[in-house]
């Protein structure tokens, strides 16, 4: 039998995310979730296919121990790493710079290249390596990929991707734009072509994938044009913890007035910003819950979200010129109707009418939201990042 599973592994700095796929069909023979890394509450959930969920608890030392109990609860359910089934290991590594403009089989050449980039991804790359690391230690004989999240927005031209600094000093240490949820604007963007039922090359698509972080991006013919999010994830639109946009002099008055250290400002901007510094939630359900009981201060947390959200719609229709559709994904984006409906909005003229009934249903496949007559097309298309991996793992390592 060929070997035509794939497992995707996410590796953070204090969790793993995986998924076993089977590029036959698409099923997913397991799944599961490691949390808590080395502390003594350490959980670990795993779900295979079709059958009930088993759980553990109790220390997880390190992403290899973290590891390798996954690999025994796929042992248990005939799905270990020795299986000849498994064609190849992919990892989502957040970020590739300008090096990686696609996925990679992982050698010490290009391990090495993720270990420079740190310095750009220090909450990131890290602890994908550690994750690479230790599955190569436990299957060094298979191949193993590593899927940027950078990649896809590679293809933006400099014109976009460049900040208006001194050239020589953005050079030397790296700085650009370099986008983020790069699978996700990927796979969504192919998804809405076909939902359209035509070729990613022939449909210009706005992409707004709003979870706890949120990001948009211009996919002009199936290639990024431009995107929200830049050097670091922190670029862009309000997210659920992180500040978005902001003139950067605000840095500078936190140091010199407010006293601030970098690392205390990181922190403001990173995890104390955005809905949560606002209102002090970040999640919509519940700032939504807040807005109906009248709650002032939750209801201009949400127009301040939707208001940027606004503001990059529009910047992406005049980058694309024409635009085709807009796809709305990731936990607000796809469950969220009130998000949908106040970001389209008042954009009548420009081609989006939005039908309320369509846009109130619950689903958990792509559909259309928009009415027939809507010049734009406007949908809700579930991201699958994990499928997204896998596909280009096999792609490239796969049986042909």
């Amino acid at each position: 039998m060929s070997a035509t599973r794939v497992l995707v592994l996410n590796s953070g700095s204090s969790s793993v995310k995986y998924q076993l796929l089977d590029m036959r069909d698409g099923s997913r023979p397991a799944q599961g979730l490691v949390e808590r890394i080395g502390e003594p509450s350490s959980r670990l959930k795993h779900t295979p296919l079709g059958g009930e969920a088993r759980e553990r608890t109790g220390p997880i030392a390190d992403h290899d121990a973290a590891l390798k109990a996954v690999a025994d609860e796929l042992a248990k359910d005939g799905l270990g790493l020795d299986s000849p089934e498994l064609a190849a290991i992919g990892h989502r590594v957040v970020h590739g710079g300008k090096t990686f403009t696609e996925p990679t089989v992982i050698d010490e050449t290009v391990l090495a290249e993720i270990e420079r980039l740190i310095p750009v991804a220090p909450l990131h790359n890290p602890a994908n390596l550690t994750g690479i690391r230790t599955a190569m230690a436990l299957r060094p004989d298979l191949p193993q990929v590593a899927v940027f999240d950078t990649a896809f927005h590679t293809t933006m031209p400099e014109s976009a991707a460049r900040y208006a600094i001194d050239v020589e000093t953005a050079d030397a240490h790296r700085v650009r734009r370099y986008g983020f949820h790069g699978t996700s604007h990927a796979y969504v963007s192919r998804a809405t072509a076909q939902l359209l039922g035509k070729a990613p090359e022939e449909v210009n698509v706005i992409v707004l994938h709003l979870g706890n972080g949120a990001s948009a991006s211009a996919v002009r013919g199936g290639r990024c044009v431009d995107t929200s999010m830049g050097l670091t994830p922190l670029e862009g639109l309000v997210m659920g913890t992180r500040s978005g946009d902001l003139d950067p002099a605000v840095i500078f008055h936190l140091m010199r007035v407010g006293k601030m250290s970098t690392d205390e400002i990181d922190t403001l901007l990173n995890k104390k910003s955005g809905l949560i510094g606002l209102c002090g939630d970040n999640d919509m359900r519940e700032i939504r819950r807040r807005i109906d009981e009248g709650d002032e201060q939750a209801k201009l947390a949400f127009d301040i979200y939707i208001h940027r959200l606004k503001k990059y719609i529009g910047a992406y229709y005049a980058v694309l010129g024409r635009v085709d559709a807009i796809a709305f994904t990731a936990g607000v984006g796809e469950n969220a109707a009130p998000v949908r409906e106040a970001a389209v909005a008042g954009l009548e003229e420009l081609g989006l009418l939005l039908d309320p009934e369509l846009n109130a249903v619950r689903a958990d496949e792509a559909r259309l939201i928009s009415r027939a007559n809507s010049r734009v097309t406007i949908a809700v298309v579930p991201t699958d990042e994990e499928l997204e991996i896998a596909t280009q793992t096999y792609a490239l390592v796969g049986d042909n």
